[in-house]
């Protein structure tokens, strides 16, 4: 547990055993951020701060969609941040904030054990940094608050990088008609597009998460501005990550063309072959045993039936080829 008062002349840093006497302190407010695998967890938020039982369950549990509720006194932000994991899967990390006039408690949900825990604590920590180092100075917990939302929205917009990057890596190959395996190819390209949609999901669900926070004015008539700037970020988010996702679909369907187009090439001149020799295959069939038997063999007729053969190839690739079909 890591507990932290925030004043106008700076930032101190406080003993747990001290934490209720620091929320009994009349100037500035207490930051406490628990991570996970905190044992204190369960006790610093119904003993200490007296948080709403359904508050503490949902800190204590892991949410598969974020949400917003606001109690008499303190109010819970829900909020997920993707990590990229093995095989194109997007991990989801919960972070979960209960705000008060003076005070921020941010609990780092339960994580994926194949995810490094370190990673959850990502945007606590860079904020914390800043702090420390004196190039922040929240004047409330609601801007303290803000400033993690913008570390989150940070993440996400790396992670829209870097999928980007793998869509132009994608399209250059098309484009330059390195295709490769087929089933390669497009596995690839429906994973990142999978990475965009996770993005664009979390992104998309955030927002929606601050509009009602925003709709309550849970922040009160000082800290509008703060949604205001949380439901931008989050709705740019969204916005980029299904522009990203149209682009791929655009570089998707280039390549099923291609693809598509070099089938029915191949199949044309599958035709064409079996076009031309059908005809010989016929005749073949017909006369062949009667015009090869040992001695008996009529040179003049077996000569005329080649040429017969040959006549009706040269005839079928001249039509085929009027045709258009090579």
């Amino acid at each position: 547990m890591d507990v932290r008062v925030v004043t106008r002349e700076g930032v101190q840093h406080c003993p747990p055993d001290q934490l209720r006497a620091a929320l009994g302190r009349p100037d500035g407010f207490v930051w406490v951020d628990l991570p996970v695998g905190d044992p204190d967890r369960a006790s610093v938020l119904s003993d200490v701060f007296g948080f709403h039982p359904r508050a503490v369950t949902d800190c204590l549990e892991r949410n598969a969609l974020p949400k917003a509720h606001v109690y008499g006194d303190h109010a819970l932000v829900v909020l997920h941040t993707p990590e990229a994991g093995a095989g194109g899967h997007v991990h989801y990390l919960e972070l979960d904030q209960l705000l008060g006039s003076r005070y921020l408690v941010t609990v780092h949900g339960p994580v994926n054990a194949a995810v490094d825990p370190s990673l959850a604590l990502r945007e606590t920590a860079q904020v914390a940094a800043r702090l420390d180092a004196g190039r922040l100075r929240p004047e409330s917990p609601h801007a303290l608050s803000a400033s993690i939302v913008s570390a989150i929205t940070s993440r996400m917009r790396d992670h829209l990088a870097d999928r980007t990057a793998e869509v132009w890596r994608f399209e250059q190959e098309v484009t330059a008609g390195r295709l490769g395996d087929a089933e390669e190819f497009l596995d690839g390209m429906f994973r990142v597009r999978h990475g965009l949609l996770a993005v664009r999901t979390m992104a998309r669900l955030s927002h929606e998460i601050y509009g009602r926070l925003h709709a309550l004015d849970a922040y009160g008539p000082d800290g509008r501005s703060l949604l205001d700037n949380s439901l931008d970020q989050f709705q740019r988010l969204a916005t980029m990550a299904r522009t990203q996702e149209e682009y791929l679909q655009g570089v998707i369907e280039f390549y099923q063309t291609r693809m598509n187009t070099k089938m029915t090439i191949a199949a044309e001149r599958l035709a064409v072959i079996a076009s031309v020799t059908l005809p010989i295959t016929a005749l073949s069939s017909v006369m062949g045993m009667n015009v090869i038997v040992n001695s008996a063999t009529d040179p003049v007729f077996l000569a005329v039936l080649l040429a017969v053969m040959g006549a009706m190839s040269v005839l079928m690739l001249i039509w085929s080829k009027r045709r258009g079909w090579w």
